[in-house]
C-alpha cells in the first residue's frame, strides 16, 4: 500500500514537473513572439516614420507653370531633368556666398534618359551659357512671356525674379529644345547635395592639379590656402560642393570646362550608392538628406514616389549609365548647338535607341526572357499577314515602324524642318520617301493624311513625331505636312533671328558623340575637361 502510494505521488509528481515544462515552454514562446511581434511594430512604425519625415521634408513646384503644347511621351523609358540650384536663401548662402537675397539660377543641368529596357541610362548636360530659345513662361502674376529667341539657357530658371526660381520654365524650355517630353523634374540646391554627399560617406574623386582658394574665388588678390591636392581623394559636405563648383585654373576656366568633372562626380556618386546597395532601407536616408533641399515636380511628390523610381534603376549596370554633353561649339563667349548633330542624338533617344545604335526598347533581356517594357509596336509584328489592314488594326492600335513608308512635306517658314522630321522618323525605321515644300506655309497643326487601311500607321507617326491630327483620305498614300506644332517642338529648330540653313540630322549619333560619352565606372581621372 506504501509502496503504491509512493508510485502514484512520483508519477503526481512527474506529471506535474511535465506540465510545469510544457507551461514554461509555452511562456517562453509567448515571449518571443511578443517580443518579434514588439520589433515588427517598432520596425513598421520606424519606416512610416520616415516615410511620413520624407513626405514632410519634399516641395513640390505647380504644374500650372508646365506648358499646355508638350511633346508626346514616345517610349517606355523616362526623360528626368535635373536642375542644380544656386540659390542661396535657407542657409545656401553660408555653403554658396553671394547674397541670400538674390534670384534663384540654374547652377548645372542634365537630362536623364532612362531607357524602356532599364538597363541603360544616358544623361545629356545642357551647359547654362547654351544659345537658345526659351519658350513662354508663366510669371508669379499668372501671365505668361513671350517667346525669346538667342538666350542664354539658365536664363529660363530666372524667369519670374522669384528666390525659388522657375524650374517648370526650365522644363518647357528643355522640352522645347529636344522634342522629348520630361516626365519628372528635380532640383537640388547647395544644401540638399552637401548632405547628400555626407550621408553616403564621401565621394571619390580625381583632382587634375593643385587647387587654390583663389581658383574657386577669381576675386581674391592672392592665391590663399590649398583646398585640394592633386590625385585621388574622398570628398563630402564643403569640399564636394567646392569640387563640383570650381573652374578657374583647371582647364579653359569655362562653365562647360567642368562639365565633365561634373560628370565624373555624378557617375563616382552612382557608384558609390549602388555599392551600398539600391534598397528601401539604404534609400531612406539617401532621400531624407536630400529632401530637405529638393523640390520636385507633382509626379514626384512623396516619398513612395521617389523610393519606386530611384529602385526602378537597380538593374541599369555602371558601364551602361553614360554621360555626354549636347553637341556644342563656342559662339563668342557663349554656347551655340551644333546641328544636326544635337538633332540626331535627341531622335536617338526618343527611339530609344543607344549611343552606339542598339535597340534599347524592352522587348526582352539578354537570356530572352519578356522584361515587361516591350513597346506595342512589337507586339503588333505578330499580326496574321493574312488578315485584312483593316480588320487586323482597330482604332487606336499602332504599325511597326519599320513597315511605314511615308511623305513628309513642310508646312512652315522654318528652314529645313522637313528634313528633321525625316531623321527622327528614320531613326526609328521609317522609310522617308521624301521630303517636300508643301504648297502653303501657314499651317498651324500637323496633319497627317493617310488612305483606307493606313490609320494605324498614321497612328504610329503621330507618336513618332510627338503631334499629328489624322486625316483620312481617298488616295492610297501616306503624308506628312508639318505645322507650327511641330516647329514648336522640334529639337533645333528656330525662327526670325535664329534661322539658319539646316542640314538634315543623320540617322545615327555622330560618332565623336558616342566615343567622347564618360561611363559610371569610367576612370576617375580621365578626361577631367575639355579644355
Amino acid at each position: 500500500m506504501t509502496g503504491s502510494h509512493r508510485a502514484a505521488t512520483t508519477t503526481r509528481r512527474g506529471t506535474g514537473g511535465a506540465a510545469r515544462d510544457r507551461r514554461s515552454g509555452r511562456t517562453r514562446i509567448r515571449i518571443v513572439l511578443a517580443a518579434a511581434v514588439s520589433l515588427l511594430v517598432l520596425v513598421t512604425a520606424g519606416v512610416g516614420w520616415a516615410y511620413l519625415r520624407l513626405n514632410g521634408n519634399i516641395d513640390t513646384f505647380g504644374a500650372d507653370g508646365i506648358s499646355d503644347h508638350r511633346p508626346a511621351a514616345a517610349s517606355d523609358g523616362q526623360n528626368v531633368l535635373v536642375i542644380g540650384s544656386d540659390a542661396r536663401t535657407a542657409g545656401n548662402s553660408e555653403l554658396g556666398g553671394g547674397d541670400k537675397n538674390d534670384i534663384g539660377r540654374s547652377d548645372t543641368a542634365f537630362l536623364l534618359h532612362v531607357y524602356a529596357d532599364h538597363r541603360h541610362a544616358v544623361a545629356v548636360s545642357i551647359p547654362r551659357d547654351t544659345l537658345l530659345t526659351i519658350p513662354p513662361c508663366k510669371l508669379p502674376d499668372g501671365s505668361w512671356t513671350e517667346t525669346r529667341h538667342q538666350a542664354m539657357f539658365n536664363e529660363a530658371y530666372t524667369v519670374g525674379s522669384t528666390a525659388e526660381g522657375n524650374p517648370a520654365c526650365t522644363q518647357n524650355t528643355v522640352e522645347n529644345l529636344t522634342g522629348l517630353r520630361v516626365d519628372h523634374t528635380v532640383v537640388v540646391d547647395f544644401k540638399g547635395f552637401s548632405a547628400l554627399t555626407e550621408v553616403v560617406g564621401g565621394v571619390e574623386v580625381c583632382v587634375p592639379q593643385d587647387i587654390y582658394q583663389k581658383d574657386l574665388n577669381p576675386g581674391r588678390a592672392t592665391r590663399g590656402k590649398r583646398l585640394f591636392t592633386q590625385g585621388v581623394q574622398t570628398v563630402s559636405g564643403q569640399k564636394a560642393l567646392d569640387y563640383v563648383r570650381i573652374r578657374h585654373g583647371i582647364g579653359d576656366g569655362s562653365d562647360i570646362g567642368r562639365i565633365q568633372r561634373q560628370q565624373a562626380f555624378v557617375g563616382s556618386l552612382i557608384k558609390k550608392v549602388k555599392s551600398d546597395g539600391l534598397t528601401p532601407t539604404k534609400l531612406l536616408p539617401l532621400a531624407d538628406a536630400a529632401t530637405t533641399s529638393m523640390t520636385v515636380d507633382p509626379g514626384l511628390g512623396s516619398a513612395d514616389k521617389l523610393v519606386s523610381f530611384a529602385m526602378s534603376l537597380k538593374d541599369i549596370d555602371l558601364n551602361d549609365t553614360r554621360f555626354v554633353t549636347v553637341p556644342w561649339r563656342y559662339e563668342g563667349a557663349r554656347v551655340a548647338i551644333v546641328e544636326p548633330d544635337a538633332g540626331a542624338l535627341w531622335a536617338a533617344l526618343k527611339a530609344d535607341r543607344t549611343l552606339d545604335g542598339q535597340d534599347a526598347g524592352g522587348g526582352s533581356d539578354a537570356d530572352g526572357k519578356d522584361t515587361g517594357a516591350s513597346k506595342d509596336t512589337d507586339a503588333s509584328k505578330d499580326t496574321d499577314a493574312s488578315k485584312s489592314a483593316d480588320a487586323s488594326k482597330s482604332a487606336g492600335e499602332e504599325a511597326p515602324a519599320e513597315d511605314i513608308s511615308a511623305t513628309v512635306r513642310n508646312g512652315t517658314r522654318v528652314t529645313g524642318l522637313a528634313a528633321r522630321a525625316a531623321a527622327v522618323l528614320e531613326a526609328s525605321g521609317v522609310t522617308v520617301t521624301g521630303t517636300e515644300t508643301a504648297s502653303s506655309q501657314d499651317h498651324r497643326t500637323t496633319v497627317i493624311e493617310y488612305g483606307p487601311g493606313r490609320e494605324a500607321e498614321a497612328r504610329t507617326l503621330a507618336r513618332l513625331l510627338g503631334t499629328g491630327e489624322l486625316r483620312s483620305t481617298t488616295g492610297g498614300g501616306l503624308d506628312v505636312v508639318l505645322g507650327q506644332s511641330y516647329a514648336d517642338q522640334a529639337p533645333g529648330t528656330s525662327t526670325g533671328a535664329d534661322s539658319a540653313t539646316a542640314s538634315p540630322a543623320p540617322s545615327e549619333v555622330p560618332a565623336e558623340v558616342a566615343e567622347g560619352a564618360r561611363t559610371a565606372d569610367e576612370d576617375l581621372c580621365a578626361a577631367l575637361s575639355y579644355g
